[in-house]
């Protein structure tokens, strides 16, 4: 009795690579984008409140995000550049672009984290509130926009780490290639009739024989 092994067929061996290729690609798009948006945002809530002692009494304070630390913000654009960018350069171009969007990343994680317990902001407002350069806040108080950016940042992270890792195997841009992804069609130069009148005249003008006699 004889056994036939199943060859399984070239295709679907290479479908499955294929397959981790365009997941990690949409991972990663959706990770980057969801995130600097998600930092973005954040920034541009509320992070602290506190209050003021003044001659009249008690000066309330708030400080936004951008109020106490500019750099989330000023990463989560870099890190959507770099994001873009992966798709516009190869090989050495792509790992170091990459690399950038991962350590956007990080930078917004340790940016936020830092800033979710820093009164520097608050403790201006009350020096210019209260007239004294001495004063501080009083009643420090901080919200969970923090910690959203800090998770802005994460995704920001996730991003650049699925680029370093499979970012050689993404598509690249190419100016071969119109926007719907067709190649562009080749322009061929149409063909001469050498029988047209015009055709046999430049033929004479080069000395040439139009009739081929």
């Amino acid at each position: 009795m004889e056994y036939v092994t199943a060859v399984p067929h070239p295709r679907s061996e290479a479908a499955g690579p294929a397959r981790a290729d365009r997941l990690s690609l949409a991972v990663a798009l959706l990770a980057g984008a969801l995130g600097a948006a998600v930092a973005l945002l954040a920034t541009r809530q509320q992070w602290s409140s506190g209050t003021a002692t003044v001659a009249g009494g008690d000066f309330p304070l708030t400080a936004k995000g951008s109020d106490v630390t500019g750099v989330p913000a000023a990463l989560a654009i870099v890190g959507l550049a770099a994001l873009v960018a992966v798709f516009a350069v190869r090989k050495v171009g792509r790992f170091a672009v990459a690399a950038l969007l991962a350590l956007s990343g990080v930078g917004i994680v340790v940016s936020a984290l830092l800033g979710a317990s820093d009164s520097s902001a608050l403790d201006d407002q009350a020096a210019s509130a209260s007239g004294d350069a001495a004063a501080t806040v009083d009643g420090l108080s901080h919200t969970a926009w923090p910690y959203l950016a800090v998770a802005g940042g994460a995704l920001i992270l996730l991003a650049g780490l699925l680029a370093l890792r499979y970012g050689r195997l993404w598509p690249a841009m190419s100016g071969r290639y119109e926007r719907n992804g067709e190649p562009r069609a080749v322009r061929r130069a149409k063909a001469v009739d050498p029988e047209r009148p015009e055709e046999m005249w430049k033929a004479l003008d080069r000395g040439e024989d139009p009739t081929g006699a």
